[in-house]
């Protein structure tokens, strides 16, 4: 019997209908701009987003680094919250491809709040750097799939603006986010400068990420693409399944966050776990193991076939995503349960 994979929902595969469009996509060369499907695609994505014009880039980590470097100046600063994914996955990309330093704030369930995003603004001080940008992860990943309210993301704006700084939103997982609150996402994404939003995860493309902004940050963003090594050629192929996934996927969404919330009240009825199903917003489980380390954990259910993410030294991330079924997370529980007095034994004396 197969894995049933909850380390992310990076993990999905590409089903024989995105196959089939990607097989089928129209292509030319991107670098010059001449591929019709990555021209749509962006498109789509601009339009959905709310913003002037969007561009195609490979990766996430990618996506966040080319708005960090349009937005700034080497020496500048960037407020953001300590558990985002700049600050802690992207190998100090900030400091070494922009030159940028990061002030990260302890915030609540991985969300800033306004009153702490003004209180770390830097007086002008020829001593201290100066703070440019503020950036929001939404949803956030490490604090379990938080999402952040429309009214906090307008406040933190308002703080912003009124100390003209820059708005930068790592959207990998907003459309999560827009599925939870069920608004659109040009809402969540409008007080911003720049954008961005994942493909490959919650929507199952195989590779992708689209950033949206005013034409005049795109054109800088296309350019600085090319010096981080991101410019593609026929990426019409790639564009194509993620065309796919916003016609076929994006609506379905609401039902991995079903599923991250039936798997949250399985796993609180363990003792060995704690965590609060209340907390799960859209599609991440984060809890906490009480009886051993996490990585004894998911060596021991890795065993039976139920992948989970150590996520620290006795905490787990559980993913859900659209290659697992409601009945598949049944099974998942059904085989942890089996295995409690195990995950007792490894308790350490």
């Amino acid at each position: 019997m197969a894995d049933i994979d909850l380390r992310s929902d990076t993990v999905t595969r590409p089903s024989e209908e995105m196959r089939r469009a990607m097989y089928d996509a129209e292509v030319g060369d991107d670098v010059y701009g001449e591929d019709p499907t990555v021209n749509r695609l962006q498109e789509r994505v601009a339009s959905l987003l709310g913003m002037e014009e969007a561009l195609l880039v490979p990766s996430g980590t990618m996506a966040n680094q080319i708005c960090v470097h349009v937005l700034t100046d080497p020496g500048d600063e960037v407020i953001l919250e300590r558990g985002s994914h700049v600050y802690n996955y992207e190998s100090g990309a900030a400091g070494l491809l922009s030159g940028v330093q990061l002030h990260p704030l302890a915030g609540d369930r991985g969300r800033l709040a306004p009153g702490q995003v003004k209180a770390a603004i830097r007086p002008a001080a020829d001593v201290l750097p100066k703070t440019r940008v503020v950036s929001v992860e939404n949803t956030a990943n490490k604090a379990g799939g938080v999402v952040y309210s429309l009214d906090r993301i307008q406040a933190i704006a308002d703080v912003a603006r009124s100390h003209e700084l820059h708005l930068h939103l790592d959207g990998a997982r907003l459309w999560n986010a827009a599925a939870a609150l069920e608004v659109d996402e040009r809402d969540l994404a409008a007080p911003f400068d720049i954008a961005w939003v994942a493909l490959s995860k919650g929507l199952g493309a195989p590779v992708g990420s689209v950033i949206a902004g005013p034409s005049a940050l795109i054109e800088k963003a296309r350019r600085t693409r090319k010096q981080f090594g991101g410019g593609m050629r026929q990426a019409g192929i790639l564009a194509a399944a993620g065309l796919y996934a916003l016609d076929h996927h994006r609506p379905h969404l609401a039902e991995d966050h079903e599923k991250a919330r039936r798997l949250a009240e399985g796993l609180a009825e363990l003792p060995v776990f704690s965590l609060d199903p209340s907390q799960v917003d859209t599609n991440i489980v984060i809890f906490e193991v009480t009886t051993a380390s996490a990585a004894e954990v998911v060596e021991t259910l890795e065993g039976e076939g139920v992948l989970l993410t150590p996520f620290g030294p006795n905490t787990i991330r559980a993913t859900t995503h659209r290659d697992l079924s409601m009945t598949e997370i049944q099974r998942a529980l059904a085989t942890i349960r089996q295995h409690v007095d195990r995950l007792r034994e490894v308790a350490p004396s």
